[in-house]
């Protein structure tokens, strides 16, 4: 095998982020830039000689062209072989699945998650190291490190593989495997939950709709719920990936689902219904004529575990991340179990899990997942709630009620103002984050502030700090707004505002949360200067 020495010149801003280096399909799309990426990658991998890689993305434009390059330049830098998701398809909770089943060294995802595909959209790439997870920061640092010194990336001559057909090829010396990217996922799904109650839910007359959004999860909820848990024919909806998603942004929630949340609170909406994101690893779930938040729904999913059969021994722990509502600390605390707040970035859950802290974890960007794997996961998040309601036999109303006759309900939105210009939401950011030792005991409408910082935190397992992870205003009687720029965007700024307020059990738990968090709104937008740094009025999404 003769390795080839291209060499290059460093590109900017290829710090990869929370979920990886995400930038437009035309910036990949430049010589050397992909390239360059994932040597910066592979010079940071220690150990790789020999080892397993696993390779995989969620089939957006520009997917195959990456997963051939990287295949040859893994070929070159020494690994001993390299799994591939047929089609170069991998869902980023299957590829977690993957790398920690072989035991890989880690793993390539090509995904920008819920971002829109096509030429004119988004393409990322992500490293998982081998717990299956999120690179964590030392590592993406390191990777970054490398991408401002990097003079040359290496790769082998060689024809592209068959990304279609299972089997086994070689490239230069390294044997490459396509695998079918569906079979190892449900097989660990299956071991969680009892398939057999859900098939007798599903012959029972009980029916759902799980809109893929022509992403990556339909081939898996094709398999499971359709195959494996016999489901109709039909239940899956927008089963087919393409590279566009269709012309539609593959995000789960009530704007780009908007078809299936209609559906649900319509006069023939089925039992159930649920969605999943670009990747796989983010899912909606809306009852008939109830729509469960991802906070909400974390809570839940806690606070009824115990009935799917890889839950039953209880659990050790639950996080979620700072913007989350608090509605999964009040299970933890009724469980008798810990509550740990993380920030956003399920690397951060990683640690948690690896050592035993938690079982549960989730994020309120409709996130949500387990022990069993180290990402977030849609599908598992549909299959556990599916195995609750036929457990338990009751509504997604009705649980939710019932939930919150227990223990109080959050109100709960989040507010995104999309596409900022940067030094204008930076500049938001910093003027608030200096008011913040000036706030408390202000009162703005009937909310006086009790406390606000500067969220950081302090990590229970390796002592690590992350400061500046969100600004938090508190205010007297369990309400709050969280202000955070997001990472996952490609171009400007989005600003995310988190509304909360908490009602007691014996409270007002059956109103509108848009009539419900009206004051912490208005209080949000003149304790940031909303209007006055950004010119917005209103946003452009909300959840």
């Amino acid at each position: 095998m003769t390795i080839k020495t291209v060499q290059t010149t460093p590109f900017d801003g290829q710090k990869p982020g929370t979920s990886g280096l995400r930038k437009k399909v035309r910036i990949f799309q430049q010589p050397n830039y992909s390239e360059n990426f994932v040597q910066s990658v592979f010079d940071v991998v220690e150990d790789k000689a020999g080892a397993l890689i696993v390779i995989g993305g969620d089939g957006r434009y520009h997917n195959r062209t990456v997963i051939q390059q990287a295949v040859r330049m893994a070929a070159a830098n020494g690994f001993g072989r390299v799994m591939v998701g047929r089609g170069g398809i991998l869902s980023t909770p299957a590829a977690s699945c993957v790398i920690r089943k072989y035991k890989a060294i880690g793993g390539l995802i090509l995904s920008a998650s819920h971002n829109p595909g096509g030429p004119d959209e988004d393409f990322g790439i992500k490293y998982n190291i081998a717990n299956g997870g999120p690179a964590p920061e030392k590592v993406t640092e390191a990777i970054y490190a490398r991408t401002k010194t990097i003079d040359r990336w290496l790769t082998v001559d060689a024809p592209d593989i068959d990304l279609d057909t299972p089997g086994e090829v070689r490239v230069g010396d390294m044997p490459v495997e396509v695998i079918d990217p569906v079979a190892d996922h449900a097989e660990l799904m299956e071991s969680l939950f009892d398939f057999d109650a859900i098939r007798a839910l599903a012959a029972s007359g009980f029916t759902m709709a799980f809109d893929a959004m022509h992403a990556v999860t339909g081939p898996y909820a094709h398999e499971i719920l359709e195959r494996r848990l016999s489901f109709a024919p039909g239940t899956v909806r927008n089963g087919t990936p393409l590279e566009d998603f269709g012309g539609h942004h593959p995000d789960p929630n009530l704007v780009y689902a908007r078809d299936l949340y209609d559906l649900l609170m319509g006069p023939d909406a089925p039992d159930f219904g649920a969605a999943s994101d670009g990747d796989g690893d983010r899912n909606l779930i809306i009852g008939k004529g109830r729509f469960v938040t991802p906070s909400d729904s974390l809570a839940m999913l806690a606070a009824n575990a115990h009935l799917a059969k890889g839950y039953d021994a209880g659990l050790k722990g639950i996080a979620r991340s700072m913007p989350t509502s608090a509605a999964a600390d009040r299970v933890a605390d009724a469980l008798g179990i810990p509550a740990f707040e993380t920030p956003t970035g399920w690397k951060f859950f990683g640690n948690l899990l690896d050592a035993g802290k938690a079982t549960i974890c989730g994020e309120e960007s409709s996130g949500t997942g387990s022990d069993h794997i180290r990402e977030k996961d849609g599908l598992w998040a549909v299959l556990l709630w599916l195995n609750i309601l036929a457990v338990r036999k009751m509504s997604v109303d009705a649980l939710a009620r019932e939930h919150w006759a227990r223990f109080g309900r959050n109100y709960y939105a989040r507010h995104d103002y999309e596409g900022i210009e940067t030094a204008r939401a930076e500049a938001l950011m910093h003027d608030l984050d200096a008011a913040l030792a000036t706030l408390p005991g202000k009162s703005f409408g009937p909310l006086t502030v009790a406390q606000a910082d500067n969220f950081t935190y302090d990590d229970p397992v390796d002592s690590s700090v992350s400061r500046n992870q969100g600004i938090r205003i508190l205010f007297d009687g369990g309400s709050r707004v969280v202000f955070r720029l997001s990472g996952t965007g490609t171009e400007g700024a989005t600003l995310r505002v988190y509304l909360e307020r908490y009602e007691p059990a014996d409270g007002d738990l059956g109103r509108e949360t848009t009539e419900m968090l009206g004051d912490l709104i208005s209080a949000a937008a003149t304790i940031a200067g909303i209007e006055a740094h950004t010119g917005r009025t209103a946003p452009d999404v909300v959840t």
